[in-house]
C-alpha cells in the first residue's frame, strides 16, 4: 500500500471516529446508567492513549529541541558542553524536601547545610523563544536554618583531557531569582593528591552571566589532572525562587603573549 493511499485511509477513519464520538457525546443526556458506564469507560481508555501521544509529540516537536548541544561557543574552544540537567529530560524531574547529597541524574547533586529542608527543585521545559536549553532547573526555597546551597556538575573526563595552565575554563549561564542572592562558581580540579579551586562570583546585574577560571594562576600539575567539577553555590536563599535557565562549560587556550 503507498503511502499516499494509507494516508487517506487514516484520514477517512480519523472522521468517522470523530464523527462517532460526537454523537455519543450528544446522546449522554438521554443513555441509561449502563450505557454512561461503559461509554465512561471507552472514553477514558482512549483519552489515556491520547494524551501519551499528546505529551510525546509535545516533548518532540517543543523548542528548543530535547538533547540539544548547540550555544555560543567562545572562539578557539577546543571543548564545550551542556550538562545533563540541562539537555535531557530527567527520569525524575523534581524533589521536594531535598536531602543533602541528593542526586539528580548522572552528573549533578545537591549540597546544603539546614537541618529541616525546606527546598524543591525541579527540572522545567524552556519554551521561551531566546532560550537554547532544553530544560532549565527550578529551585524554590522556603524557611532555611542553613548557610548555602550548593549545585555541583561533575564534567566529563574530555573535560580534563590535555588540560594545562594555560587554558581558560568559562561557563555561561541565565540565571532568574525572586529577590537579589549571591551565587559563587567554583571550579574544582583534581589532580594526584591535590585539588585545586578557583571561586569567583557571579554578577547577576543581567540573567546572563559569564564567569571565566583562568588556570595560570593555579599549582595545577598538568600530568596528573583526573577530573573536573563545578559548584554553584548559593548564600543564604531563604524564601526565594531561583531558575538556572542554562548553563553551558567550555575551555579554550589562553593566546600566547
Amino acid at each position: 500500500m503507498s503511502s499516499r493511499l494509507k494516508s487517506v485511509l487514516d484520514s477517512i477513519r480519523q472522521k468517522r471516529a470523530l464523527r462517532r464520538w460526537s454523537k455519543v457525546a450528544k446522546s449522554m443526556d438521554a443513555a441509561d446508567m449502563s450505557t454512561l458506564r461503559k461509554q465512561r469507560s471507552r472514553a477514558r481508555s482512549l483519552r489515556r492513549q491520547l494524551s501519551q501521544v499528546i505529551h510525546k509529540a509535545d516533548a518532540r516537536l517543543t523548542l528548543p529541541l530535547i538533547g540539544n548541544r548547540a550555544f555560543q561557543k567562545p572562539m578557539g574552544s577546543d571543548w564545550a558542553y551542556r550538562p545533563e540537567l540541562w539537555r535531557e529530560q530527567m527520569d525524575t524531574p523534581g524533589e521536594a524536601a531535598v536531602p543533602n547529597n541528593a542526586v539528580f541524574g548522572t552528573e549533578t547533586k545537591v549540597f546544603h547545610d539546614c537541618a529541616v529542608s525546606e527546598i524543591v527543585l525541579r527540572q522545567v521545559r524552556n519554551t521561551r523563544e531566546e532560550d537554547l536549553a532544553p530544560f532549565g532547573a527550578r529551585m524554590e526555597v522556603f524557611q532555611f536554618d542553613g548557610s548555602f546551597i550548593s549545585i555541583v556538575i561533575e564534567m566529563p573526563d574530555e573535560a580534563a583531557q590535555g588540560l594545562t595552565k594555560r587554558h581558560v575554563v568559562r561557563m555561561d549561564s541565565i540565571i532568574e531569582m525572586e529577590k537579589p542572592l549571591e551565587v559563587f562558581a567554583r571550579l574544582n580540579i583534581r589532580h594526584g593528591p591535590n585539588t585545586e579551586q578557583i571561586v569567583r562570583e557571579l554578577s547577576l546585574e543581567d540573567t546572563n552571566t559569564m564567569v571565566e577560571f583562568d588556570l595560570a594562576y593555579t599549582d595545577l600539575n598538568e600530568k596528573r589532572v583526573e577530573r573536573m567539577w563545578l559548584d554553584l553555590i548559593f548564600e543564604q536563599p531563604e524564601l526565594n525562587q531561583v531558575i538556572l535557565r542554562d548553563v553551558a562549560l567550555s575551555r579554550r587556550p589562553r593566546a600566547e603573549l
